[in-house]
């Protein structure tokens, strides 16, 4: 949400349908006209940068259309790489593992010749 208005503890802030809504600031503290809030119950629970909005909310649209089953508008492009199109490097990274190891199971590990000793 988008805060259009603050005061002591509070801000009113505009959610992605227009809606507005009085949001706790207990949590992030005083805000300002134009900050983007990540708000649970009425909460503020965490700043959010431009970028970072609007990941949520196409991802949400992305939701709703689902949920709905409604096509996705053209613009609900997540903007960001879904885990669906990551590699296993890159889903690493994003758990914040190191890189994992390539090592195919034992059960599609193909058998190795044996050799005979000529003796």
């Amino acid at each position: 949400m988008q805060v259009i208005a603050a005061e002591l503890g509070f801000a009113r802030c505009r959610d992605r349908h227009g809606e507005e809504r009085r949001i706790d600031l207990s949590l992030v503290g005083p805000c300002a006209v134009g900050d983007w809030l990540l708000i649970f119950l009425d909460a503020a629970r965490e700043r959010l940068d431009a970028q970072r909005a609007s990941e949520i909310d196409s991802t949400l649209r992305l939701l709703e259309a689902a949920l709905f089953g409604t096509a996705p508008q053209p613009d609900s492009v997540p903007g960001f790489s879904l885990p669906s199109a990551m590699n296993a490097e890159q889903l690493a990274a994003l758990l914040g593992h190191a890189s994992p190891p390539l090592v195919a199971p034992a059960a599609l590990t193909p058998p190795q010749p044996s050799v005979k000793d000529p003796t």
